[in-house]
């Protein structure tokens, strides 16, 4: 085993040979979404990314499913499927089974499986100082979920949101790739974007600094911030990243957007010092959005917000 759950990191990593080495996670979880069809093709996106982010690429995947039985339509539950299996295809994995389930509250997801080389996995905990973090999906889902759920989403965030969550990062992947690893990487997901670079900093044993203003959002996200209107769980993250966190300023809606725990988010990584140019081309040579959010620099573990 080269990557277990010590670290926190995005799967875990199993050496079959001197060159091969299998990736394997495994994401479910509730709709976000009315729309059945996209509802699976953002659970099978979110469940891929994970691979993704530790510099491996997707084989196969099992699907996982709960339906409540003789209440939801067949016809509904075929289009989470259709969904779904029209991403895995997207990301030439193949879907070789997977299991269901009578369940009161939908549920769906992917066990996924790719490969990696041994001396190339991409890890969470091995950003040095000097280099830059960037980021490659916009932060909010969080709130815009909630919004939608509650029936306050307006149509353009409505569709900013899914337009994102049902995104790969393949392509964010495959241009960091043309250049070589980074320094550390991992996606953002349910710890909300302060979470996992409080992972990154902790785990590397170094300081990042936030440039806030920097940060992406959705469009509607930051009304939504203003109007307190955040998920449980995103209130949690920052209060479990706050004790790590210095600023000059009193808390604000937006600081607790950086917590906001997010569906299918960007893979957020470290670049070598002197490679910054070089990856920003790669980026541009394939359309893939990319932001500069930090800094890595010396310092106890901890996240300084500028």
């Amino acid at each position: 085993m080269l990557v277990g759950n010590e670290t926190h990191d995005d799967a875990g990593v199993f050496q079959l040979t001197p060159d091969l080495a299998l990736v394997q996670t495994v994401d479910f979880f509730t709709p976000v979404v009315d729309d059945p069809y996209l509802f699976g093709q953002i659970a099978a996106t979110n469940s891929l990314s994970d691979i993704y982010a530790m510099g491996g690429r997707p084989v196969t995947a099992l699907n996982l499913l709960a339906t409540p039985a003789d209440v939801l339509d067949p016809a509904v539950v075929s289009e989470m499927l259709r969904g779904g299996q029209d991403v895995m295809a997207e990301a030439k994995t193949s879907l070789i089974g997977g299991h269901s389930i009578d369940d009161n509250e939908p549920k769906m997801g992917y066990a996924v499986t790719g490969t990696v080389h041994p001396e190339h996995i991409w890890r969470n905990n091995t950003a040095s100082v000097g280099e830059r973090v960037y980021l490659t999906k916009p932060i909010g889902t969080g709130v815009i979920v909630k919004a939608i759920k509650d029936g306050h989403a307006d149509a353009a965030t409505t569709d900013a949101a899914i337009a994102m969550m049902a995104t790969l990062n393949r392509g964010a992947a495959d241009a960091i790739a043309a250049v070589g690893d980074p320094g550390a990487c991992t996606d953002v997901t349910g710890f909300g974007l302060m979470g996992h670079l409080w992972e990154m900093a902790d785990g590397s044993g170094v300081r990042i600094r936030l440039l806030m203003d920097a940060v992406p959002v959705l469009h509607g996200a930051r009304e939504l911030a203003e109007s307190g209107a955040f998920p449980r769980g995103s209130l949690r993250n920052w209060e479990y990243v706050a004790p790590h966190v210095t600023m000059a300023s009193a808390v604000t809606p937006m600081h607790h957007l950086l917590a906001d725990a997010v569906t299918s988010g960007g893979l957020l990584f470290t670049v070598k010092a002197g490679q910054d140019d070089e990856v920003l081309a790669s980026f541009g040579t394939r359309g893939a959005p990319i932001w500069h959010i930090a800094d890595v620099i010396d310092g106890a573990p901890g996240i300084e917000i500028r």
